[in-house]
């Protein structure tokens, strides 16, 4: 079979473009909302984060003002000793109480900012489910 120049490329376009199938519009009102919603509820989310991070940072600085009352006041009680056993013992005491302390004040914070970030994320995973759910809806109007 020879190429005819003359008839190759006779296609009608509107034929094929009739054929096609195109997707309906989305109703656009209501995707305008979806998108206000979504970024209602990212705010929402940068909102929590932010406030769990200055909650983390003021405690934070609590604990390094605490912690330098606590090392004057010990620095304080070894300068009346005398005795190299009665320092030694209260260096013993203080450490533990130091290290207990620690402990606890990273305990504290990791848990501050592990329930901001849970609230956060519940935040978006809530405004996700909800997105899915109008998909479908404006997905069954079509």
């Amino acid at each position: 079979m020879a190429f005819d120049p003359k008839t190759a490329f006779n296609i009608d376009i509107s034929k094929m473009f009739g054929d096609m199938k195109m997707p309906a519009m989305p109703d656009m009102g209501a995707l305008m909302a979806a998108h206000q919603r979504n970024i209602e509820a990212l705010t929402a989310a940068n909102k929590v984060a932010m406030e769990g991070a200055q909650a983390f940072a003021r405690r934070q600085a609590e604990i390094v003002q605490q912690s330098v009352a606590e090392l004057t006041e010990a620095m304080k009680s070894f300068a009346g000793m005398e005795a190299p056993q009665e320092k030694a013992a209260k260096q013993a005491e203080l450490l533990k109480h130091t290290y207990e302390r620690g402990v606890a004040n990273l305990r504290e914070l990791g848990d501050l900012i592990s329930r901001s970030n849970s609230e956060a994320v519940e935040l978006l995973n809530h405004r996700f489910t909800e997105a899915m759910e109008e998909v479908k809806v404006l997905a069954g109007k079509k």
